[in-house]
């Protein structure tokens, strides 16, 4: 066999560079071109009547309503209110019970411990404000509102004045 025969079967049909960049500018919009005429087949398919009963507007807001709906309830109200407020005047005391006093109680973390003198005397010399602001916002190894997310700021500001009562 002949070397010219067989080099005969393996020459490339692009023989000039004006035919090699036809078929790479080819080999990239001819997928770029079935993409885009398959998309608009399928959007085509699934395009929905605008006067179908699906899209009229309370349909649409039916669809697009909350699973469920997020309610506050109000200070006064004692079926919502965090624990210690009644309808009416708040009990620091029940308060401070539920929230302060596992680490007031028993001095935790350095908490002053509830009706020690001593270590309450230069907190109440600082004021009442101030022992607001800490009780409120958390101070040291105490969270804000003693971790009880739940109170509100006039609860916490009950339970302080219970702990300064005691101090007292």
């Amino acid at each position: 066999m002949s070397e010219s025969k067989h080099d005969a079967g393996h020459q490339s049909p692009i023989k000039t560079p004006k035919q090699l960049i036809t078929v790479i500018v080819l080999a990239f919009l001819v997928p770029i071109l079935v993409i885009v005429l398959l998309s608009q087949f399928v959007a085509n398919i699934r395009s929905v009547d605008k006067d179908s009963a699906a899209m009229a507007p309370d349909a649409v807001a039916k669809r697009l309503k909350p699973v469920g709906d997020l309610t506050f309830a109000d200070a006064g109200d004692a079926a919502g209110a965090a624990p210690g407020a009644a309808a009416g005047k708040i009990d620091g005391k029940k308060i401070y019970e539920a929230a302060c006093g596992a680490c007031h109680g028993a001095g935790v973390a350095g908490a002053p411990k509830a009706g020690d003198k001593a270590a309450w005397a230069p907190r109440l010399k600082s004021g009442a404000s101030t022992l607001y602001a800490s009780a409120l916002k958390g101070k040291g190894a105490m969270p804000a509102k003693g971790g009880s997310a739940a109170l509100a700021d006039a609860e916490v500001k009950a339970a302080v004045d219970h702990l300064m009562d005691l101090a007292k």
